[in-house]
C-alpha cells in the first residue's frame, strides 16, 4: 500500500539512534552508542547502536536489526506498520486508499485494538472538552486537582458520560465490531441493548505503552457510594499486560534517562502533580505490587529508583514489601517517606518547587539503613522480634547482584545490629544459595516453557499450548551465575537444504555477508569486451566471478538474497548520482563556510604578498579537507547502501539475514584499545579480501566433489573405476592450481 519513494523517504529519514532512544537509554561509546537491552533482561549493556550503518546489535542475546527492524521486533508490528510508525514519527506522508470490508477484516486483532483504544481516547477527551456534563463535572474535577491545560492535554485525560450505553453506541456507528469491544474491556456484553459502558460516568486516565500508543484506561468515579468501585482499569488483552506496563513511563522516559533516576509513586494523580510541578521523571505502579515486567522497563532508563510514599504506617509498609525486588534486580533504591498526612499528589500541591527539592534532599534515605530503623523500632526490648527484624534485613541485602554492595551493607548491619561482621556475611552467603537454587528452578522452569513452545512451533501447531506466566520475563541469576557478555556466536542460518556441505555453507554466508556489508563499494577497474574501462563495485565484481566460474549459491536463502541485491544495481547508480550532486553542493557550502570564518580572522599586519600567499595556502588546505570529507562521505554511502535496503526489504527472511550479517560485523571495541590502535577496518582490506573469500568458497566446493567422488569410488563397480579416478585427478590438479593462489599446501594422496 505504500510506494517504492515512500519508502526510500522513511528509510532515509530514519535515524536508527533516534528510533531506540526512544526507547532505551543510549551512551556514546566510540563511533557507536550502547544501552541495555529491550529484548532481554539486561543487567551491563550489551546493546550496540550504529549510525553509520544503520542497525542495531545486543551482543548477549543476538537481536537486533535496522530501524524497521527494531520497531516491528519491540511494538510487535508488521513491516508495513513498522514503515507507518516511522513515517508519523518523521512525518512523512502516506497515501493510502480506503480500505475495503475485506481488507477491514483482514486487521490484526492487535491493530484493531489499537485503533479502537485511539478513537476511545480521543472521544473521552472530546467529551471532556465540548460537552456540558464533561465541562461541569470531569473539567471541574481536574481543575480542583490543579491539573493545567497543557497537563489534562500532554497526559490526555478525558471523561465518560453517566449514560448506560453512550459509548458502546457512538462505537458502533462508527462501525466498530461488538466483539472488539468486548476483548478491550470498553463494553460489557448486554443481551438487551448489545453492550453497555464499563467506565460510564468516571473521569479518565488513558494508559499508554512506552511508544506512546494507548493500550488501557483507567476511570476514576467521583460518586462518594462506597458500594460503586473507586477505580476501574481495563482488563488485560492482547495489548495490554498490567505487569509490564508503568503508568507515566511514556511522558518521563527521556527525564528519566537525561537525570538517571526515576521516583516511584502510586497512583495517576502522584504521577500527573508531580510532573506539573516540574518533577518529570515519575512514574506509577498504579496500586499494583512491582514485577519484574514493571523493572525490566525502569531499567532500560535508569539503576536509580527512588520510591515515594505515604509516611502512614500501611505506606511504609507496602514500601517495604516492593522494594525487596527491586533489590534482587540490581537497582540501586532509596526511599522517601512523606509526612503521615501526604501523599505525593497534595504535597508537591502544598509546596513550591524549590521546598520539594529541598524535603527531598533532607529525607532521601538508603532504603537497608531505612528498612532497618523500621523493623527494629518495635523489637528492640524483644530478642525474639529483634531477631526476625534482623534476618529480614539479612534476607534483603543478598538479594543484591552486587557483592561489593552486599559487603558494604554487611558492615554497617554489623554497627547497627552489633553483630560481628562475619557472622552477618556467613548468614548472607546461606540466604545467597537459598536464592540460588530458586533462581536456577525457575530458569529451567522458564527454558522448559519455551522449549515446549518452539516444539509446537515445529510441530505446525496452529495455536500453541497456553503455560502459566509465559509472559513473564526470564528469572534473573545472580551475577556470579551470569556468563560474560560478549559477542554472541553466529551459526548459519538453518535451511532446509538437501545434502549441503557445512564447508561450502560457511564459505557462501562469507561471502554473502561481504555482498550485504559492502556489495556497493568500488573494488576495482574493470575491462569489459567493448574495450570500456569502468569502476566495479564488490557486487559486480563477485557476480562477474560467479559467472566466469559457473558457480552459484547452494543455499536458497543466500541465493535469493544475491539475486535481490543485483535488482538494486540500476537503483543504486541513480541514488548515488543524486547523492554526488548533494554532495557537491554541501562541499562547496563547506569551503564558502571556512573561507568566509577565515577572513574574518586574517590578520591585518601582512604585506599584500604575504597576504595572498596565506590566502592561497588556507585554500589549499580547506579544499583537501573538503576533499577528504567528501571521500569519507561518498565511502560511507556506498558501504551501507545494501546494508540499509536489505535490512529494512519487505521480505522477512532476507532482511532478518541481512540484519544477521551487518551486526556480525559490528565489533565491540575496548575505549583503551580504540584510543591508542589505528584500527584498520574491514572495508580498507576488501581488494585482497574478497578475492580470498571467493577463492576459500572455490575451494570448499572442490573438496566437496571430492569427497563425493570418493564415496562414489568405494562402492563403484570395476568398470566404473577408472572414469572417477580421472576425474578425482583432475580435482586435484584443480585445486592445487587453486592452492598455489591462496597459499594453502595441498598434498597429492598419489
Amino acid at each position: 500500500m505504500i510506494d517504492h519513494n515512500t519508502v526510500q523517504q522513511i528509510l532515509d529519514t530514519a535515524d536508527i539512534v533516534d528510533v531506540v532512544s526512544d526507547f532505551v537509554a543510549l551512551k556514546r561509546r566510540g563511533a557507536n552508542w550502547i544501552g541495555l537491552c529491550p529484548f532481554h533482561n539486561d543487567r551491563r549493556p550489551s546493546f550496540y547502536v550504529s549510525r553509520s550503518k544503520g542497525i542495531c546489535k545486543c551482543f548477549a542475546c543476538g537481536e537486533g536489526g535496522s530501524a524497521v527492524n527494531f520497531i516491528m521486533k519491540h511494538e510487535q508490528l508488521s513491516y508495513p506498520e513498522a514503515l507507518r510508525y516511522l513515517a508519523r514519527k518523521y512525518h512523512i506522508e502516506i497515501q493510502e486508499k480506503e480500505l475495503t470490508d475485506e481488507e477491514k477484516q483482514a486487521q490484526t486483532e492487535r491493530e484493531a485494538m489499537l485503533m479502537l483504544n485511539e478513537w476511545a481516547c480521543d472521544y473521552f477527551e472530546k467529551q471532556l472538552h465540548d460537552t456540558q456534563m464533561g465541562q461541569e463535572i470531569g473539567l471541574s474535577y481536574f481543575r480542583e486537582r490543579g491539573f493545567n491545560d497543557n497537563t489534562i492535554k500532554e497526559f490526555r485525560l478525558g471523561y465518560s458520560s453517566e449514560g448506560y450505553d453512550d459509548f458502546y453506541k457512538a462505537a458502533i456507528a462508527q462501525g466498530f465490531n461488538p466483539k472488539l469491544l468486548f476483548d478491550t474491556g470498553l463494553c460489557f456484553a448486554d443481551e438487551h441493548s448489545g453492550g453497555r459502558d464499563r467506565f460510564r460516568g468516571r473521569v479518565m486516565f488513558p494508559i499508554m505503552n512506552i511508544a506512546g500508543k494507548v493500550i488501557a484506561f483507567g476511570g476514576r468515579t467521583l460518586k462518594k457510594d462506597k458500594n460503586i468501585a473507586k477505580y476501574v482499569n481495563s482488563p488485560e488483552s492482547v495489548i495490554y499486560s498490567k505487569r509490564n506496563v508503568i503508568y507515566g513511563l511514556y511522558q518521563a522516559k527521556r527525564e528519566i534517562s537525561k537525570a538517571d533516576k526515576c521516583f516511584i509513586v502510586e497512583g495517576y494523580a502522584d504521577v500527573i502533580s508531580m510532573h506539573q510541578a516540574g518533577f518529570k521523571n515519575v512514574i506509577a505502579s498504579s496500586g499494583t505490587a512491582l514485577t519484574e515486567g514493571h523493572i525490566h522497563a525502569i531499567r532500560r532508563f535508569t539503576n536509580n529508583v527512588t520510591e515515594m510514599f505515604d509516611g502512614d504506617e500501611a505506606g511504609i509498609k507496602a514500601a517495604i514489601r516492593g522494594v525487596d525486588m527491586l533489590l534482587k534486580e540490581g537497582l540501586s533504591i532509596k526511599v522517601l517517606p512523606l509526612p503521615p498526612e501526604d501523599d505525593p499528589d497534595t504535597f508537591v500541591r502544598a509546596h513550591s518547587h524549590t521546598e520539594v527539592e529541598e524535603y527531598i534532599a533532607a529525607h532521601e534515605a538508603d532504603f537497608i539503613n531505612f528498612k532497618s530503623s523500621v523493623v527494629l523500632k518495635d523489637a528492640q526490648n524483644d530478642p525474639i522480634k529483634r531477631t526476625a527484624a534482623i534476618t529480614d534485613v539479612v534476607k534483603s541485602i543478598a538479594l543484591i547482584p552486587d557483592e561489593i554492595a552486599r559487603m558494604v551493607y554487611a558492615k554497617e548491619c554489623s554497627t547497627l545490629f552489633g553483630f560481628d561482621e562475619q557472622t552477618i556475611l556467613r548468614q548472607i552467603k546461606q540466604y545467597r544459595e537459598k536464592y540460588r537454587e530458586q533462581w536456577r528452578k525457575e530458569r529451567e522452569q522458564q527454558q522448559a516453557r519455551e522449549q515446549r513452545m518452539k516444539q509446537a512451533a515445529r510441530d505446525n501447531t496452529t495455536t500453541p499450548p497456553a503455560f502459566p506466566d509465559d509472559d513473564i520475563p526470564p528469572a534473573p541469576l545472580p551475577d556470579d551465575l551470569l556468563p560474560e557478555i560478549g559477542p554472541a556466536e553466529t551459526t548459519p542460518t538453518q535451511h532446509q537444504t538437501p545434502n549441503r556441505n557445512e564447508a561450502v555453507l560457511i564459505q557462501e554466508r562469507e561471502v554473502i555477508r561481504l555482498i550485504v556489508n559492502y556489495g556497493m563499494c568500488y573494488l576495482t577497474d574493470t575491462e569489459y569486451d567493448d574495450g570500456t574501462v569502468r569502476p566495479t563495485t564488490v557486487l559486480e565484481h563477485i557476480n562477474n566471478e560467479l559467472f566466469l566460474e559457473n558457480m552459484s549459491f547452494i543455499d536458497p536463502l543466500y541465493r535469493r538474497t544475491f539475486e535481490v541485491a543485483l535488482q538494486y544495481i540500476p537503483q543504486y547508480y541513480k541514488d548515488l548520482e543524486a547523492f554526488n550532486i548533494k554532495l557537491e553542493e554541501q562541499t562547496k557550502e563547506y569551503i564558502t563556510s571556512e573561507m568566509a570564518s577565515y577572513s574574518e580572522e586574517e590578520p591585518d599586519a601582512l604585506d599584500s604578498t604575504a597576504l595572498i600567499n596565506a590566502h592561497e595556502r588556507k585554500v589549499k588546505e580547506v579544499n583537501a579537507r573538503a576533499s577528504v570529507k567528501a571521500k569519507q562521505a561518498l565511502m560511507e554511502f556506498n558501504s551501507s547502501y545494501l546494508v540499509k535496503v536489505l535490512c529494512s526489504i519487505d521480505d522477512d527472511d532476507i532482511r532478518q539475514l541481512a540484519c544477521d550479517l551487518a551486526t556480525d560485523n559490528m565489533p565491540q571495541l575496548s575505549k583503551i584499545h580504540t584510543q591508542f590502535a589505528v584500527i584498520l577496518e574491514e572495508r580498507d582490506k576488501l581488494l585482497s579480501l574478497v578475492p580470498d573469500r571467493l577463492y576459500n568458497w572455490q575451494n570448499a566446493l572442490i573438496v566437496q566433489k571430492i569427497n563425493e567422488i570418493k564415496d562414489r569410488i568405494a562402492h563403484a563397480k570395476a568398470d566404473e573405476l577408472p572414469q572417477l579416478m580421472e576425474r578425482l585427478q583432475k580435482l586435484y590438479a584443480d585445486r592445487h592450481q587453486l592452492a598455489a593462489i591462496i597459499g594453502d599446501r595441498v598434498v597429492n594422496p598419489n
